[in-house]
Parts: C-alpha cells; sequence; structure tokens
C-alpha cells in the first residue's frame, strides 16, 4: 500500500488544539512529553511497517502539535526510512553536500559523520535550508552511532518565542521580510576548488530569497520567528544597524530554556522535527568521538 501524503490531512487542523486536547484523544501510539512547549516521544509505534492513512495523519498532527516528535528503538532500513519520509512528501537532494554524504544509491538519504578528523559544525540555532526558496516542511534524522557522552540535539518552539515577544516587538517586524543566503555552503564549495564559474552557476541556480521575519505555518495559522544564525543576513527596509540589533535581539529567543526541550539520542533513534515551527541545536560536546546520523528532507512550500 502507498500511503504517500495521503494520511496528511486526514484529521481535523489543529489551530485550536493544545497538547492537553490532543492527549485526550485516542491514538496508535503512546506520547511522553519532554516539555511543556515543543518535543514528545511516540511508542508502541513500529517504523518498520507500512502505515495505514490514519496512522499517518496522527503522526502528521503529532508533529504539528509538538513542533518535534521522536521515536525510539526503530531498527529500520534506508528504504523503510525513505518510505515514512514520502508519507508527508517529496524529499530533498542536498545541493551542497560534501562528496560521498549523499549516498550515491538513494541521493536523498544525507549521511553527516563527525569524528576526530571532522568535527562538527551544527551547533548553532537553526532551520534547515531556509536559504531555498521553498524551504523544507521537515526532517527526519535517524541515528546510527552515538558517542559515549554527548551529542544531545536541542530544539526551540519558534511559535512560543513569537508568543511571548513584547508588542513594540511584534509592531517592527509583522509584515517585514528578511534575506536568507547559503553563505557558509558557498565557501564549502570554495574549500572544494570550485571555480568561480561553477559558484556562480550556484548562484543563479539558488538566488537569495526573502521570507517573512514572521512566518504563519500552512496548516495551524500560528506565527513563529523566521530568522536564524546560520542562514538569515538581513531584513529589508531595515538600516543595517537597526537590522544588526532586531536580528540579534530574535537569534537569541532559541536560546531560552522555557521554549526549549533537549533529546538525548540513542541507537536506532529517530527524529522528525517540523523546520516550519522549530529551530535545533546540535551539541558538538562530544568530538573527537564519533557520531554518524542519516537525514532525509521533506520538501515544503514559500513561507508566507
Amino acid at each position: 500500500m502507498n500511503n504517500k501524503k495521503e494520511g496528511v490531512n486526514m484529521l481535523k487542523k489543529l489551530n485550536e488544539f493544545t497538547p492537553e486536547e490532543f492527549e485526550s484523544q485516542k491514538h496508535p501510539f503512546s506520547i511522553k512529553r519532554l516539555s511543556t512547549t515543543i518535543g514528545a516521544e511516540l511508542h508502541d509505534i513500529d517504523l518498520t511497517k507500512d502505515l495505514s492513512k490514519e496512522e499517518i495523519g496522527h503522526i502528521y498532527n503529532a508533529l504539528l502539535t509538538y513542533k518535534v516528535i521522536f521515536f525510539r528503538d526503530q531498527n529500520i532500513t534506508t528504504e523503510e526510512h525513505l518510505r515514512f519520509g514520502q508519507y508527508f512528501g517529496e524529499l530533498e537532494i542536498h545541493p551542497f553536500a560534501p562528496l560521498g554524504t549523499n549516498r550515491e544509491d538513494h541521493p536523498e538519504v544525507l549521511r553527516i559523520t563527525h569524528d576526530e578528523e571532522n568535527k562538527p559544525k551544527e551547533n548553532a540555532w537553526h532551520s534547515d535550508v531556509t536559504w531555498r526558496q521553498e524551504p523544507s516542511l521537515g526532517s527526519i534524522l535517524r541515528m546510527i552511532e552515538t558517542p559515549p557522552v554527548g551529542g544531545d540535539t536541542l530544539f526551540a518552539s519558534m511559535e512560543s518565542a513569537y508568543e511571548n515577544l513584547p508588542d513594540t516587538i511584534k509592531e517592527k517586524i509583522d509584515g517585514t521580510y528578511a534575506v536568507h543566503d547559503f553563505t557558509i555552503f558557498r565557501k564549502r564549495l570554495e574549500k572544494q576548488g570550485k571555480n568561480p564559474e561553477e559558484i556562480e552557476a550556484f548562484n543563479k541556480k539558488f538566488p537569495k530569497p526573502t521570507h517573512p521575519v514572521v512566518r504563519t505555518h500552512p496548516d495551524t495559522g500560528k506565527k513563529s520567528i523566521y530568522v536564524n544564525v546560520a542562514f538569515t543576513t538581513h531584513i529589508e527596509g531595515f538600516s543595517d544597524e537597526d537590522s544588526r540589533l532586531m536580528l540579534n535581539y530574535l537569534f537569541n529567543q532559541s536560546t531560552i530554556p522555557e521554549y526549549q526541550c533537549r533529546f538525548k539520542w540513542e541507537e536506532n533513534s529517530i527524529a522528525f522535527w517540523d523546520n516550519r515551527s522549530c529551530q535545533h541545536y546540535a551539541t558538538g560536546d562530544y568530538w573527537p568521538a564519533t557520531r554518524r546520523v542519516e537525514r532525509v528532507t521533506v520538501i515544503g512550500s514559500k513561507p508566507v
């Protein structure tokens, strides 16, 4: 049975649901929340099996409710990882992955390995691929090899961050747009030996997009801060100084513990996060030990 994307819209939209109301319903899994604002583990569901439309709908609505959901003890194959991601949409192929990072047999699978020779670089708050015109809906990460100590990932609800902004700040940023860029990947291309003509071709293929500073979620209608320190360069219509000050203020909202949860990885753990409503930070405290993961990313829509 191919239930790709068919289960996503089965259940009621969740803009009026609280986590407590969601948990009061009947689901094909049990729920363990990680914090009051974001994150929940879903237990008693087997991702090695072909999921029904109803199960897919419940999982997607859990994603909308908690912004990031986690699964333990899921010894899935690469094909099952891909199938799970495809339930929620088309999968992207990362255009700037270093040679050998995308699996040759399944280029949608991004392999991320850090060890003594490759220090982790994901330890900054961000939402994935906001430098795309249509950034991702969400990312699904599978832990292959955990370090002995450390390597947790933190997640922050940018909806909670927006809700708690002072009204004076909301008035300044509502309706404004910010520019996003793949600067860090352009530098990687240079290190890989790409010539100026090749890099310019990438620049034309991936022009710097502008996205709302405050994004409205397409499924829930909730607003969230949609700028991040990794990819956002400036706010249009602001002076350089005002843009810098405002962005630094907004970037810092993700660091507030009350908006966060922290996930301790185990082998065969899976995280599925909503890039439209949260940011994440992969701690690099385990280096020089080894940490290996594989990720698939679901293509999203143009932010509004």
